[in-house]
């Protein structure tokens, strides 16, 4: 027999009401709370650990940046300022370190564009900081999965210490001894590897000058 108009509307009408009160307490109240709490107790991490110079936001705690000359303006690359300490290689985007484009180059160990890259990459670091290529490590050759990795290594920072030292007229020691100070170690003691985070540091040895 079939139903009811009226007994197949009232069963419309108690499917939308419950549609309604699991969209306000799952869709609204529920992420208010959660921002609330975060706002409350984490303020700066639920805000995207943005840092700030001189009152200006200039970047994340989580994301890293390129720290370049001024474009030339004649279609060149931009060209690392060796005023700063240089972040990983990123694949993310055109120029690097586009957070709208996070993601790996996916090209595999046996890809010829991946190894010239590779060579490139090692031949420009080693010019800029003054080293023999086989001292170049290897984050300073290789970007990350997401393209953004805010960290190099401890080794990597060190490498830079007397390229910036000399760049910005700085005893190299004082230098050396800000990038030990910023060296993160391993998460709860033993997951991943010792870090340098590029943007924070750089915001220090703003305060060397």
């Amino acid at each position: 027999m079939a139903t009811p108009l009226g007994a197949l509307a009232r069963l419309h009408l108690t499917g939308l009401r419950v549609l309604l009160v699991f969209t306000v307490i799952c869709g609204i109240a529920y992420p208010l709370v959660l921002v609330g709490i975060a706002q409350a107790l984490l303020p700066g991490q639920a805000n995207g650990s943005l840092l700030r110079h001189d009152g200006t936001v200039v970047g994340s705690n989580l994301l890293g940046q390129n720290f370049t000359l001024p474009a030339a303006g004649n279609g060149a690359p931009a060209q690392p300022d060796p005023r700063w300490f240089q972040s990983r290689p990123s694949a993310a985007g055109a120029a690097g370190y586009d957070p709208t484009a996070s993601g790996p180059s996916n090209l595999g160990p046996n890809s010829a564009v991946l190894l010239a890259a590779v060579q490139q990459r090692r031949a420009a670091a080693a010019a800029l900081d003054g080293v023999a290529p086989s001292r170049v490590p290897p984050d300073a050759l290789t970007a990350s999965g997401s393209g953004l990795d805010p960290a190099i290594s401890p080794g990597y920072a060190y490498q830079q210490v007397d390229r910036v030292a000399r760049a910005r007229g700085l005893d190299p020691a004082k230098v050396r001894a800000l990038v030990a100070r910023h060296v993160d170690g391993r998460v709860l003691g033993f997951l991943g590897q010792p870090r340098v985070n590029v943007l924070g540091l750089n915001l220090a040895l703003e305060g060397l000058r």
